[in-house]
């Protein structure tokens, strides 16, 4: 007999909650059961609400609460994979009505799949995904006017979910250790408060520095404003990151980029004299930053982020010397530049080809999908 829609919507509640308990949300099945009221109030209509409504009944700290959208997330794209259709790209025959193939766990709550969608709904989901695909794969130059609103949008979601995944301070250790007491007695109190089921703590990772270098002179144009939204949101998500601006001098807008909204991190960012649209000094900028910046590069915890086009209307001499002197303090050298997205870009300016012996990572930065690729660097 085929379930109805809710019916499925409380099964794969009931299937999240276990895998969130087995990685790393404490509580027993008091959560799981505020889980099942708190979505049977809000109802299946809105994907968004839905999970804001598991998140306030299964998160009771800052640190589940960060872990949550990360496992809510991965919860889906494993089910997803793992579904009897097969690969992990979501066909159409799954949202068909009279398929025959039940919605995966995943797509149930975050609204894809839904058995008994009627066609027109299918047809707007279907195109909302190929608008998605879109935005991700063009290139920020040649963004419609009428799609910049939407591709904003789409891209501070992403960035932030993306960041979410390095926000996260541990996870509930599952090799034995330290015992966490608060947490072991939180997981067992539906069982009467016997300690059945032990947490550790294990050790936490080192956390890594992220110093942005971000280009703002005339010929970044096109990419400097999306850039800068790429590096609020890591800003905003990691634990210790400094951003720099720099053309023909250098800016530090750390401080800015810690406000809590864009809107208010942008206004004080035109404020500030940073250079933009003015001419490429990439050597003397890294001068200057190695000279009265050093301090944040003394760490072997560092990752050194450039995102500039390499057009640098200074000497090529420079600016290797000063690039190999901060590759000898940090951990890694990732250079973002849009221009490698065109398929007949070579590096062939004197300043780029100066730079590359002293890059571990040279990648595109032209689109959102080339951004968010960046996370495997990370």
């Amino acid at each position: 007999m085929d379930q109805t829609p809710t019916e499925r919507l409380m099964q794969s509640v009931v299937e999240f909650c276990r895998y969130a308990r087995t990685n790393g949300l404490s509580g027993g099945l008091h959560r799981s059961l505020a889980a099942l009221r708190a979505v049977k109030a809000v109802g299946i209509g809105d994907p968004e609400t839905l999970r804001f409504a598991l998140r306030a009944a299964l998160c009771s700290s800052k640190g589940e609460w960060d872990l949550f959208d990360q496992l809510f997330l991965t919860f889906a794209e494993q089910s997803q994979r793992t579904s009897p259709s097969g690969s992990g790209k979501r066909k159409q025959s799954n949202t068909v009505e009279g398929s025959g193939q039940r919605p995966t766990p995943g797509a149930c709550l975050t609204g894809q799949g839904a058995a008994d969608a009627k066609p027109d709904e299918e047809g707007r989901a279907v195109a909302g995904a190929s608008v998605r695909e879109r935005l991700a794969t063009v290139d920020f130059s040649q963004v419609p006017q009428s799609d910049l609103v939407r591709l904003e949008e789409l891209s501070l979601r992403l960035f932030r979910r993306m960041s979410l995944r390095y926000s996260r301070r541990f996870k509930s250790g599952s090799r034995p250790g330290p015992t966490d007491l608060r947490r072991t007695i939180r997981r067992n109190l539906a069982h009467g408060g016997d300690p059945i089921v032990l947490a550790f703590r294990n050790k936490k990772p080192q956390k890594k520095r992220l110093l942005i270098f971000l280009d703002v002179s005339g010929s970044m144009n096109a990419y400097s404003v999306f850039l800068l939204k790429f590096a609020y949101a890591l800003q905003n998500h990691f634990g210790q990151v400094d951003t720099f601006l720099f053309s023909t001098s250098v800016v530090e807008v750390s401080d800015a980029l810690r406000a809590r909204r864009l809107s208010d991190a942008l206004r004080k960012l035109s404020q500030l004299a940073a250079g933009w649209s003015a001419g490429t000094k990439i050597g003397a900028s890294l001068r200057e930053l190695n000279r009265w910046h050093s301090r944040k590069l003394q760490t072997r915890n560092t990752i050194f982020m450039i995102l500039s086009d390499g057009w640098d209307t200074g000497a090529p001499e420079m600016l290797a010397a000063e690039l190999k002197a901060i590759r000898l303090r940090v951990r890694k050298v990732i250079w973002l530049n849009p221009l490698l997205g065109l398929a007949e870009y070579e590096p062939l300016t004197r300043g780029m080809r100066a730079a590359l012996p002293h890059v571990d990572v040279f990648a595109p930065a032209h689109n959102l999908q080339s951004l968010l690729a960046l996370e495997k660097h990370l």
